[in-house]
């Protein structure tokens, strides 16, 4: 009986001791516990006339970290880049894919700079890397030519939490960037946006966007292969006098390829009240939207890319109150006047314990 009785205990103990289920680290999922060492906080400082503003010094900059005055320790914009560009490959791209994947040695010699190294990922319902980090202009061209359009679905807030651990693994001493070739909502991702935006804040990761007008990609898309009806075709209702056509039959039942296009319309009257994917992703992190329609507008965006990251005042400091839990904001100031300066708005941090 004593034998039974101790080995219950320890079958007890040893039951305590075991690692977390699933369920119960999905319940502790609402918890950061990840402490914030060092903040990069990227600043654009333009002048009245939108031209950037360059030459200044540490001493010139202010940063108020929820209110409080912070250390700036260094500029950290002459470090090379590490770049990762993602790319929505969905079914929906057949006439935009061509454009993008003519921009490779591009984004390669005026995003990357000379010393930087570029990585692509193509992503629908699954998230490929093309080409992993390479200086070499040529492989990142190949890369971009080898994307096609693929399914219907692109998950493009698990490609970002992806491409982010792609760009944590890099030496700490490179500036990390992704840029996002996407339309603005995802389709089918399993991550949450907040775990996104976790991921790319610990990271120091900043994202940029070239927008794909999902009204432009629906209009020009392959229209989808109609499933066989249900009903045959002779027991089908058709107004008095019409006619049973293929055509007929497209319009009354099939109703063409223009229901998609509505429904995005619908969509993006929502989105004025709802921000989208994009949206957030850029503004957390310190980067900016870009859009196109045309090639030419495709290389203007890429270019505007390319001279903000150059012009960018890139601030690193480490927290003196890093005891206050929630969102901490980010305030920086310039000892000029007539100056629009930018950074991220600011980070989310847990509170440690006493």
């Amino acid at each position: 009986m004593r034998n039974v009785i101790m080995l219950l205990i320890c079958a007890s103990l040893f039951a305590q001791q075991q690692p977390p289920t699933d369920a119960t680290r999905a319940d502790r999922n609402d918890v950061i516990r990840t402490s914030v060492n060092v903040v990069i906080a990227p600043t654009t400082v333009r002048d009245r006339s939108g031209n950037f503003v360059n030459g200044l010094q540490l001493q010139d900059f202010e940063l108020y970290d929820n209110n409080k005055l912070q250390k700036i320790n260094a500029d950290v914009r002459d470090e090379p880049l590490s770049l990762v560009i993602a790319v929505q490959k969905s079914s929906n791209l057949n006439d935009i894919m061509p454009k993008i994947q003519r921009i490779g040695s591009m984004l390669n010699t005026l995003v990357a700079g000379q010393d930087g190294e570029v990585a692509v990922v193509a992503f629908d319902h699954r998230i490929q890397v093309m080409q992993d980090f390479t200086n070499e202009t040529e492989k990142v061209s190949e890369a971009m030519k080898k994307i096609v359009p693929g399914s219907n679905n692109h998950r493009l807030v698990d490609v970002v939490v992806d491409s982010i651990r792609m760009l944590k693994n890099r030496p700490i001493d490179r500036r990390r960037v992704l840029l996002l070739i996407s339309e603005k909502r995802d389709k089918g991702s399993e991550n949450r946006l907040r775990e996104a935006l976790t991921a790319g804040q610990f990271a120091n990761v900043a994202i940029y966007s070239l927008d794909i007008s999902t009204l432009v990609a629906t209009l020009t898309a392959k229209p989808e292969i109609p499933r066989p009806q249900p009903i045959p075709t002779t027991a089908q209702h058709i107004p008095a006098g019409g006619a049973l056509t293929p055509t007929t039959i497209d319009q009354n039942f099939n109703n063409g390829n223009y229901i998609p296009m509505f429904v995005d319309i619908f969509t993006a009257v929502k989105s004025i009240f709802v921000d989208d994917q994009l949206d957030v992703f850029t503004r957390f992190t310190g980067g900016k939207q870009f859009s196109f329609v045309s090639e030419k507008s495709l290389e203007r965006a890429i270019q505007g890319i390319s001279e903000e990251l150059h012009s960018q005042y890139l601030l690193s400091y480490t927290p003196n109150n890093q005891s206050e839990g929630g969102y901490h904001e980010i305030k920086v100031t310039v000892n000029r006047p007539n100056l629009e300066i930018r950074t991220r708005p600011g980070y989310w941090v847990a509170a440690r314990p006493e």
